[in-house]
């Protein structure tokens, strides 16, 4: 199936405006536009963590493999059990954890059992041992109501059985699920390749750490923001430096960036009044479209695919600010490589939490503020924001724990209101 075009996607959309594009349409055409890279291998099972799933994993075994116990005690029949008197139940053997018990269990008779022991075939219930009394080498006597019949046995299957989904295509392996696979003697999984993904920042101004600092110059942050968050998310990543704003040098960084990855994202050249090199050699190279986005910070972007000798890959040109760069690849770049990654990526839950300061807020653009999420007097969560909120200032990133999300129809927040708060536990 053809792939369409920008042209094609937003023709969709009623009152597209790139010029005023609100957050919620933008994050609409990226979704659209994007499509999952779809290469699988095959990795040992220590080596799957944070990987996307590329099948489903079907049991090809029951978990667990045979009924067995949840508890040490003593396995029983619940019909030999008196229901008003205390049963003296003779012990006919002992079953331990990988050592059945291999005798038969007749009536008035029980086992002494140990947890994750299999359950004698003619027990249905055990009783754990701190609820027995009397207890001998030779007999034990359970009290009247101590246990109902099933109580404390784990069933054959329980777990998982075979033949059932075992975990779901797209999922990002955790350490549970590389558990739950080894505990289904699966040794080698199918993933989907690691998202290789280039950067680089533009501007005359930057300089590497490093290098000498000239009057009117800075060290370049954005590479290493960025390189921090694509580490996150398990991307194979190209640093390229620095490009100066000249016309030769951004050809080849982008046809090099995109003949060697599926992803590209740059900061800085996209704003009005900025080195426009960028711009042009963007739309030269492919289907790519210029934003100014209804949000704070981080109002300018760039987004599309471009192509060099038969290769191809998606651009994301983020803005040059510090924190605007954060706040976009968040909003933005984030969730469009887990698609592409092939990972069903729920999105990030927002908490309601109380605001104990007035936020100055307008309606018609969406707002990311940095914030502080702490617990007032009666331990109930607040927020507070980190203070100045300028796009340049990349301490209210470090400083903060989670983001104020202020919705584009929103108004001015009033002491003691509720707002919206993305916690960063999850996202960086």
């Amino acid at each position: 199936m053809t792939q369409p075009t920008l042209s094609q996607v937003v023709s969709c959309l009623s009152a597209y405006d790139p010029d005023a594009l609100p957050v919620a349409q933008a994050q609409q055409i990226i979704r659209q536009f994007i499509k999952p890279i779809n290469a699988v291998e095959k990795v040992a099972l220590r080596s799957a963590l944070d990987r996307v799933l590329a099948s489903d994993i079907i049991s090809p075994i029951n978990v667990p493999a045979q009924d067995n116990s949840a508890m040490d005690g003593y396995a029983l029949r619940s019909s030999d059990l008196a229901a008003d008197a205390a049963t003296v139940l003779r012990i006919a053997g002992t079953s331990y954890a990988g050592r059945a018990f291999s005798g038969s269990v007749g009536k008035g008779e029980c086992v002494r059992i140990m947890t994750g022991a299999v359950m004698p075939v003619e027990c249905d219930t055990v009783i754990p041992q701190e609820f027995v009394q009397a207890a001998t080498d030779v007999t034990v006597a359970v009290p009247a109501g101590a246990v109902k019949a099933g109580d404390n046995r784990r069933l054959k299957g329980e777990d998982l059985e075979a033949g059932k989904p075992a975990l779901s295509k797209g999922k990002i392996l955790k350490p549970a699920d590389i558990g739950l696979l080894a505990s289904l003697g699966i040794a080698e999984i199918p993933v989907q390749r690691r998202l290789r993904v280039a950067f680089f920042s533009t501007g005359d101004e930057l300089r590497s750490i490093g290098e000498p600092l000239e009057e009117g110059c800075v060290y370049d942050s954005n590479r290493y923001t960025l390189h921090g968050m694509l580490t996150r998310l398990g991307c194979d990543i190209v640093d390229m430096g620095v490009v100066k704003d000249d016309p030769e040098a951004l050809e080849s960084a982008f046809r090099s960036a995109c003949e060697n990855a599926d992803a590209i994202i740059t900061s800085g050249g996209v704003s009005v009044g900025e080195a426009d090199y960028t711009k042009q050699m963007m739309a030269q190279l492919g289907d790519v479209t210029f934003w100014k986005i209804g949000m704070r910070p981080g109002r300018p972007m760039a987004f599309g695919k471009i192509s060099s000798n038969g290769k191809s890959a998606y651009l994301f040109g983020l803005p040059g600010n510090p924190v605007a760069v954060m706040v976009t690849f968040y909003f933005f770049a984030r969730d469009a490589l887990l698609h592409m990654m092939g990972a069903n990526a729920e999105p990030l839950p927002l908490l309601r939490v109380k605001s104990p300061n007035p936020i100055r807020k307008r309606p018609g653009r969406t707002e990311y503020q940095r914030g502080i999420l702490s617990r007032d007097v009666q331990g109930k969560l607040e927020v507070r924001t980190t203070g100045a909120q300028g796009s340049g200032i990349l301490r209210s990133m470090s400083e903060a724990n989670c983001m104020v999300v202020l919705h584009h129809d929103q108004d001015r927040v009033n002491a003691g209101d509720e707002v919206d708060v993305m916690v960063f536990h999850g996202l960086i």
